[in-house]
Parts: C-alpha cells; sequence; structure tokens
C-alpha cells in the first residue's frame, strides 16, 4: 500500500509539472515577444514606414528615368536618362513625347499629363485638376486652379515640387526639372555614342550578319561585342571582372585556410598533440581567429595592408582558418588507429602514416567542409569587398550611394545571386566527384 501511495503521488507530481510547463512556456515564449516589440520599436517602426518611398524604389529598380532640364540662369533645356551628363540626348535622339524649341519646351506625360516651359514660366496640365502655373519672381509663385493645395504638391519660396503618377516636376531659381518614368534598363546593350543603339533585335541581328562594314578597322560583329563589353554606362566589362575578383577573393582565402588549418589541426586533436599544453594553445588560438569576424579582420588588414581583393582574401582566410582548425581537429580525433598501425607495420614512417593512414580518412569531410565554405565566402566576399574596395561588393555600394543608379543596385543584385547558384552547383559537382567519385 504504500509503495502505490508513492508511486500514485509520483506521478501526480508529474503530471503537476507537466501542467506546469504547459503554462509557463508559452508564458515565456510570450514574455519575450512582449519584450521584442518595445525593444525594437515595432510600433515606431510601423508608424515611420513610408509605401510611397517604397513605391518609388521599386519603380527605380524597373524603369529608368528621363529628365528634361532646364538651367534657369542660361536657359539650356536638355534631354537625358537619369539626369546624368554622359547620357544626354541628341536631337535627334530624343523620345517623341519630347519638344525642345530654344527656351521653350513640352513634355507629354502618361494618363494625359503634360509640362510645357515657356522660358522662365512652368505650366503643369493636370487633366483632373486644372493648369498650375509656376514662375520665378522674389522668390517661386505659384498660382492654382483652386484655393486648396493637394497633398501631391510640395510649395515653398524657394521650391515647388509637383508628384502625381505620370511623373514629377521641380522648380527652383536655378533649376527646373521633370522627371518621367520609362519602363526597362535603358542603355543596357549600347550607349548613346554606339551605331547600334535605337535598333531592334531584329535590326542589330541583320546590320551583324548582312549590313556593311561600319567600321573599316573591324567587322560588325566585333564592334558589336565590343560596344557591348565597354558600355560606358553599364560598364559590362568591369562587372564581369569585379564578379571575378569577388570569386577569387573566396577562393583564395577559403583554401588558403584550409592549407593553413590542416597541419595545425593536428596539433589541437587529442589523439595527435604532442602535449596538453600545445593542444590548448592550439585550440585557443582557433578560438580567437574563429571568434571575430571576417568583418572586422577586414577592418584591420585594410588599415594594415590598404584595400584591395587581396586584403579581403587575408580575412577571409584568418576568420576561416579557426573555423578549419576546429572542423579538422574533430575530424582527425575520430579516425580509425587500427588503419595507422596496418600502414606503419609495412615500415613507414609517422608522416607517410598520416599520409596513408588518416588523410584518406578524413578527406571526404575535409573537402565537404571546404568546399561549403567556399560557397558561403562567395557571398561573404561581396560585402568585405565593398570594405576593401574590390569585387562586386564595390560596385553594389557605388551604385547604392548614388541614389538615382537603383536598377543598377538590381542588376549587381542579381548577378551576385547568379553567382551564388553558380557556386553551389560548382560545389555540389565537385562534392560529387570528389568524394562520391560519381562521373
Amino acid at each position: 500500500m504504500a509503495a502505490s501511495a508513492a508511486m500514485r503521488d509520483e506521478v501526480l507530481a508529474h503530471f503537476r509539472g507537466k501542467r506546469i510547463q504547459a503554462f509557463v512556456i508559452p508564458g515565456v515564449i510570450l514574455a519575450y515577444f512582449v519584450y521584442i516589440f518595445f525593444a525594437f520599436d515595432i510600433s515606431g517602426i510601423a508608424s515611420r514606414a513610408r509605401l510611397d518611398n517604397a513605391a518609388i524604389l521599386l519603380s527605380d529598380a524597373v524603369s529608368h528615368r528621363v529628365h528634361v532640364t532646364r538651367d534657369n540662369r542660361r536657359g539650356d533645356i536638355e534631354a537625358s536618362i537619369e539626369g546624368s551628363r554622359r547620357m544626354v540626348f541628341s536631337e535627334d535622339q530624343r523620345p517623341d513625347w519630347i519638344t525642345i524649341d530654344g527656351d521653350a519646351a513640352r513634355i507629354e506625360l502618361p494618363l494625359g499629363h503634360s509640362v510645357t516651359y515657356d522660358g522662365p514660366n512652368v505650366t503643369y496640365d493636370h487633366p483632373d485638376y486644372g493648369q498650375i502655373r509656376i514662375w520665378s519672381d522674389d522668390g517661386i509663385q505659384l498660382e492654382l486652379p483652386t484655393d486648396n493645395l493637394p497633398d501631391w504638391i510640395n510649395a515653398s519660396n524657394t521650391r515647388v515640387s509637383i508628384t502625381t503618377e505620370a511623373g514629377r516636376l521641380s522648380m527652383t531659381r536655378s533649376r527646373t526639372e521633370t522627371l518621367r518614368y520609362v519602363p526597362g534598363w535603358e542603355l543596357f546593350f549600347f550607349d548613346l555614342s554606339s551605331p547600334f543603339w535605337g535598333l531592334g533585335v531584329g535590326d542589330v541581328v541583320s546590320t551583324v550578319l548582312q549590313g556593311e562594314r561600319i567600321d573599316p578597322a573591324r567587322s560588325n560583329l566585333s564592334l558589336m561585342v565590343h560596344d557591348v563589353w565597354y558600355n560606358g554606362i553599364w560598364r559590362h566589362g568591369d562587372v564581369i571582372w569585379a564578379l571575378g575578383e569577388t570569386i577569387l577573393m573566396a577562393f583564395l582565402g577559403t583554401f588558403g585556410a584550409a592549407i593553413v588549418a590542416l597541419p595545425l589541426a593536428f596539433l589541437a586533436a587529442g589523439n595527435f598533440a604532442p602535449s596538453r599544453a600545445v593542444r590548448f594553445v592550439v585550440r585557443r588560438i582557433f578560438d580567437f581567429v574563429r571568434g571575430v569576424d571576417a568583418l572586422i579582420f577586414t577592418i584591420i588588414l585594410s588599415r594594415a595592408f590598404g584595400p584591395g581583393p587581396m586584403t579581403g582574401a587575408l580575412a577571409i582566410l584568418t576568420t576561416d582558418t579557426g573555423s578549419f582548425g576546429k572542423m579538422f581537429s574533430e575530424a582527425l580525433e575520430n579516425v580509425d588507429d587500427k588503419q595507422i598501425e596496418g600502414v606503419r607495420s609495412t615500415g613507414a614512417n609517422a608522416v607517410q602514416g598520416y599520409r596513408f593512414g588518416v588523410i584518406p580518412q578524413v578527406m571526404p569531410v575535409l573537402l565537404s567542409q571546404v568546399l561549403y565554405l567556399f560557397e558561403s565566402n562567395t557571398r561573404s566576399a561581396t560585402i568585405i569587398g565593398a570594405i576593401v574596395g574590390g569585387g562586386i561588393g564595390l560596385l553594389l555600394t557605388q551604385a547604392i550611394q548614388t541614389t538615382a543608379d537603383w536598377e543598377k543596385v538590381t542588376y549587381y543584385i542579381i548577378l551576385i545571386v547568379l553567382m551564388v547558384i553558380a557556386m553551389d552547383q560548382l560545389s555540389g559537382w565537385l562534392r560529387r566527384k570528389l568524394i562520391k567519385g560519381d562521373a
């Protein structure tokens, strides 16, 4: 009876503990989420969110802007892509919705909107609101068809901005500018200086295959490839070179770290280290270089060696030496001693015993780890390159900083994703080839 009562009490206590856990664990999780809500100011983030800016960013990523700009001091009017001096349309290259005649211009916008420059006077014609007149006279003056100022007009004594679904207009004392979004990445293949600019795909193919030679010094095919490769706006040649730098940075850092870490791993493995003191010191070195992020080493090494891809490769090498050292030493601690004894029984020395008795056992694990980190470091090299001034990361950072080239940002991100996919496929193929022996 006493044993039954004790067993019953134990079972009841167990169930009470389970019931307490069923309430405590969800309560702890709920309390953690409440802490996150206040600690990270979730409500403040939601109130500060600007969905209109997000829409503009998405539009910039898949389209380009054509600027029609008037210098209000000199009276010059020009049309360009993204407002760049390198992408100014000549008179015969302007889109048909832009008409420029001396000091006057007319810009046809979508949805029936239009803008007219008449010297220093500007008229924005909104089909649903009416004509908006802007001129400069002791400050920027604004005349509206109604007494109410719409929320899509921002007006002050020094600047007037009009932002609608058809485009944007801004005017200051020195400058008047109208922006129209046009779908697509303009000048992606040929810039304005190329004879192939403005031709359709069929016309380009026809010119390459059957057209008269444009440049007597080279074929039309060679000229087309040259114009694409040396496109002054998208810089395809520089971009491909930067991708190669990023991959090389990851390759040198990863495989260099593997070469350094492998002999040190023997000193950190319990069954190969000459003493516990040596094993302790080597493991702490691995912990140190592994514990400091590669970005920190990048900053330190860039101060010591200057910017460049090699500095990024050294930063990856330093961090990965610690990671590989830990993983390699753990793999070495799990080797089968019988194979080592079998090799030594043939008269092999210690080095030969390691070469033929240890390395074949751990090689599949080592290769798998090296290939995985190589794939991972391809992504990391993008960020490291932005710091040390090399690779695709540098071009991506420059495009973001300009705040006007978001289509280039999209282009670079797509290339980075494709690069990572390619490295993943290559890593998988090498893993199957070297480890499993598949053809």
